[in-house]
């Protein structure tokens, strides 16, 4: 199987083809970076965050894809992530102007072959209670993503 036949089985149908590809691109760099990701990961809010990371050290990252200028008009739920991570960035195409962004997250631009970090933002770390609930989302959730590969019918 191809990695874009892969890609269309495992896709959810939520994303436009540019937010998919600077997911793929995102997700590399975090990879590179150390950090493990969950896509479209539900937390405590009732929100979805776009791709959440942590890393062996457990720092959790937040990053809300922005895929057009009307993707960001229509979206503004991005301040309701900050209080579940250490950091959050958006995460955008090259071709979206960057001044456009607000300014308090990080800035991440990427394609489907990659990604890079223009902006870091500092960290704000969570409570321990935040973080200790946070780190067993995001591992209940990749385990039961991981289980519905070997068994999707379960």
């Amino acid at each position: 199987m191809t990695i874009e036949a892969l890609e269309l089985v495992l896709s959810d149908g939520r994303q436009s083809p540019t937010a998919a590809n600077v997911q793929r691109g995102v997700c590399r760099l975090l990879r590179a970076h150390g950090f493990a990701m969950v896509t479209e990961l539900s937390i405590a809010n009732g929100r979805r965050v776009d791709i959440m990371a942590i890393n062996g050290a457990g720092a959790l990252w937040a990053i809300e894809i922005k895929s057009s200028l009307a993707d960001l008009k229509a979206d503004q739920k991005w301040p309701e992530y900050e209080a579940f991570c250490d950091r959050l960035y958006f995460a955008i195409p090259p071709e979206m102007p960057q001044e456009v962004m607000p300014a308090e997250p990080g800035l991440i631009v990427a394609d489907r072959w990659g990604a890079e970090i223009l902006r870091h933002t500092e960290d704000r770390p969570l409570p321990a209670a935040r973080r200790k609930a946070m780190t067993l989302c995001f591992a209940r959730a990749a385990a039961l993503r991981l289980h519905s590969i070997f068994d999707p019918n379960c």
